[in-house]
């Protein structure tokens, strides 16, 4: 039987026993967030989130796109 009609017939892949406290905070234990990646404006100099216009100055590639806050 192909996998789609398996999963629309209701047969998915369930777990045969249940899984410890140990098991799984060691699992989710790899399941960690990236510190977001900050870049210099090139038009102030303050650092920024890349592909998103500067909060300082209000830039987005070289242009002036909002009043700066």
């Amino acid at each position: 039987m192909p996998r789609r009609d398996r999963q629309r017939s209701g047969e998915v892949a369930v777990p045969k026993r249940k899984m410890s406290r140990s098991n799984t905070r060691s699992r989710r234990a790899q399941w960690k967030a990236t510190a977001p990646q900050l870049m210099a404006c090139p038009n102030c100099r303050e650092p920024k989130l890349p592909h998103v216009a500067c909060p300082t100055c209000g830039t987005y590639n070289r242009r002036q796109v909002i009043t700066p806050s």
